[in-house]
């Protein structure tokens, strides 16, 4: 880049991205209708302000190291592993998956599920045709317990799965999607409440309606339980990221993200195409009761979504 002026213009934007991120841009409502999809790229933009620090001239680049180093302060932590609660309960594996209006529920998932030996199977964007292919790929035999609402969310339905006995959870509102909740009793005698999560996206950025309803809907999420009640495991689309102040004010309730606690909390889940084309952005996410240990994560590409599987690995408290 020779052009001073465009080198400035570069290490300008890069700066502004790092004000936008540390003053959380999107709690402001005036502003959270363009800095809610544009936020969720803060970890690209880190590595952007990275490279332009090596490329540009001086001045230009101190300011985009700089912002870069603010950057990697709020993006490093999620691919630093955490030290684990001393839990000593059941182990919980849990799988959770976006099908992409159905079409990826079939014999590939089924064999993820049974690959990873999943416990629990978190499914979003359930059609009732979507049922009936997993039911007929053998789903039923590995995880015969079921709560879902599809019927009246057509391809917004979801549903939880498990190996074990599911009955009714908590209670949350409403939402555009089905949120789905349950209670799994586990044969060592404990539960945990767990929810399938699905908010509403919070875009196209032209409509105002988006940003808002997502807001409301990742608010009436349940917060972790208390010292003496069953552990709480949110899974799902969350359509956020760890650079979304509605995401982070989960995390404030309690709840740790169980990929980010393993060191791959930058690992990204969902991409704009469908055939095992690259991810982009991490959408979604495990986050456990703060009791649990987290004792591993992956991402799986599944066939026919263009969300990857993830898989959380939970040793609940005793």
């Amino acid at each position: 880049m020779s052009s001073p002026r465009l080198q400035w213009a570069v290490a300008s934007c890069v700066a502004a991205w790092a004000v936008a991120r540390i003053a959380a841009a999107d709690r402001y409502r005036p502003l959270e209708q363009v800095a809610v999809p544009l936020l969720s790229l803060t970890p690209q933009v880190a590595a952007a302000a990275g490279l332009a620090a090596l490329m540009l001239d001086a001045g230009p680049a101190a300011t985009a190291a700089l912002a870069g180093g603010a950057l990697a302060a709020v993006t490093v932590p999620r691919a630093i592993p955490r030290r684990q609660p001393a839990a000593d309960g059941p182990v919980l594996r849990v799988l959770t998956v976006n099908l992409l209006f159905g079409r990826a529920a079939g014999r590939a998932l089924v064999d993820l599920v049974r690959a990873t030996d999943a416990d629990v199977l978190f499914l979003q964007e359930l059609s009732d045709e979507a049922v009936t292919r997993l039911k007929q790929a053998g789903l039923r035999d590995l995880l015969p317990s079921e709560m879902g609402d599809t019927q009246r969310y057509r391809y917004r339905g979801s549903g939880i799965y498990a190996r074990y006995p599911l009955s009714d959870g908590l209670a949350i509102g409403q939402s555009f999607a089905s949120q789905p909740t349950a209670r799994v009793e586990l044969p060592s005698g404990q539960s945990a409440q767990l929810v399938c999560v699905h908010p509403h996206p919070p875009y196209p950025p032209w409509s105002p309606r988006a940003v808002p309803r997502w807001r409301g809907e990742l608010g009436v999420l349940p917060p972790p339980g208390g010292r003496d009640d069953p552990p709480v495991i949110l899974a799902g689309d969350y359509n956020a990221t760890h650079d979304h102040v509605q995401f982070r004010r989960l995390l404030r309730l309690g709840y740790v993200d169980a990929a980010s606690q393993v060191g791959k909390g930058l690992v990204p889940t969902w991409g704009p195409t469908v055939r095992s084309g690259p991810a982009f952005l991490t959408f979604d996410h495990v986050l456990a009761d703060p009791r649990c240990a987290v004792l591993a994560t992956a991402a799986y590409p599944l066939p026919g979504s263009d969300h990857r599987a993830l898989y959380a690995e939970l040793r609940l408290p005793s």
